[in-house]
């Protein structure tokens, strides 16, 4: 059922209002199947709804915390909970750049944003209400908010800029302005099971091309040919990439986040290949040091360490450890075979909507790992000026242990 509300001016919207009810109609829901804003394998009318009920359950959980913390309003402006929210997916190019917001009251909703995405916010986010703003969306804002009566409206201080807080405080005189961090982000960290079939493609995606690149990687090719081929492959297997791959031989192999460089590779130093598939919204991430030719002694003894800590991980993830367990499991591994300065980053991470996103598995994390997340399990050991290895997997957590998600191919047994 679709509430108008008295409060807000029906000249300043231009589409339907989400409200505290289930929205009873959905235009054109056969187009949206081949809509690429929908995750996993959805089609057709039924599973269309299943995707549009699952945004209302997650609309109502935030609507509950709203409530909780005495707010009127929340202000939603990180591309990814907008899409995990409403499955609007535009993207922002940059922090001064926006592509809209949400604005969640307690019993209705609206997605803001400009002319440019208003026919994607119209075919994206059925049953919700816009307003498609000329003059920016502090003045929107302003407008909705002193319309509707709001006086504490929470804000993701994450994901806005000074000059917009600023540009929104300036429209919003007389309400209380409320920092929310990780609220949204902590509910997209337990992934539904039509996410989980999306992260999967994604997975499988990828490994379609890392297996080209596994039998083509030769002396003789650059980083950047090998990084060329990656991303020839990702868009045509998928939606591009989730991120920039890394292609690092030799000495840059040290280097945990290296950029593609013009080095020739060359027999024996290994390759360390780090890349993703974004599919239907959704994100992977692997890793595997490839070595063109025999490696030295050196490091097939850090390949084997780095596999057996990566592997007693894998085998100890399971709901109700945290994070910074999982990665002591690893890190005592390395530390006790004389490596552990040269682990120099966390574990792993959350991969979702974001290639980055919660939880983290590393020293700092207490946060317990839950039935449902999809982490990367990916130690390293980098020598400086000589190389490095790192293996990464993406592990989903079951009732009982963890599920690995990538394939088990494409390791040496040294």
């Amino acid at each position: 059922m679709v509430l108008h509300l008295p409060c807000c001016r029906a000249s300043e919207y231009t589409g339907n209002m989400s409200s505290g009810h289930m929205p009873c109609q959905y235009r054109s829901l056969r187009q949206k199947s081949a809509g690429r804003c929908l995750p996993g394998d959805v089609s057709g009318v039924s599973g269309i709804v299943e995707m549009l009920s699952e945004y209302f359950h997650r609309l109502r959980r935030v609507r509950a915390s709203i409530v909780a913390r005495g707010l009127d309003g929340y202000l939603v402006t990180c591309p990814e909970n907008r899409r995990y929210l409403s499955g609007f997916s535009a993207e922002d190019c940059g922090l001064n750049e926006s592509s809209g917001a949400l604005f969640i009251m307690r019993h209705e909703a609206v997605l803001l944003t400009d002319g440019r995405y208003e026919e994607q916010a119209r075919n994206e986010a059925p049953g919700w209400r816009f307003i498609i703003y000329r003059k920016g969306l502090a003045s929107a804002l302003g407008g909705l908010v002193k319309d509707c009566g709001i006086r504490r409206m929470a804000y993701e201080p994450a994901y806005i800029s000074c000059e917009r807080f600023r540009a929104i405080r300036k429209h919003l005189d007389d309400t209380e302005l409320v920092p929310v961090s990780g609220r949204v982000e902590a509910m997209r960290a337990v992934k539904y099971p039509l996410e989980i079939d999306a992260i999967r493609n994604a997975v499988q995606a990828a490994e379609r091309i890392f297996h080209r690149v596994w039998h083509d990687l030769r002396p003789g090719m650059t980083e950047r040919e090998v990084a060329w081929k990656i991303m020839e492959g990702l868009w045509k297997e998928a939606d591009g990439p989730s991120f920039p791959p890394i292609v690092a031989s030799g000495p840059n192999a040290s280097l945990p986040h290296a950029v593609p460089t013009d080095r020739t590779i060359k027999s024996g130093e290994p390759v360390i290949v780090d890349m993703g598939a974004r599919l239907r919204g959704y994100c992977s991430d692997m890793t595997r040091t490839i070595f063109a030719g025999e490696p030295d002694p050196l490091f097939r003894e850090i390949y084997r360490i780095v596999y057996r800590a990566q592997t007693a991980a894998q085998d100890a993830l399971k709901p109700g450890v945290t994070g910074r367990e999982i990665d002591s499991v690893a890190r005592s591994i390395i530390r006790e075979s004389g490596y552990g300065r040269e682990f120099v980053h966390s574990l792993g991470h959350g991969v979702g909507l974001a290639v980055h996103e919660a939880p983290v598995l590393s020293v700092r994390s207490r946060k317990m790992i839950r039935t449902g997340m999809v982490v990367t399990v990916e130690p390293g050991i980098y020598i400086p000026g000589r190389g490095g290895v790192r293996l990464e997997n993406m592990a989903l957590v079951t009732a009982d242990g963890a599920e690995i998600l990538n394939s088990l191919k494409w390791y040496y047994e040294y």
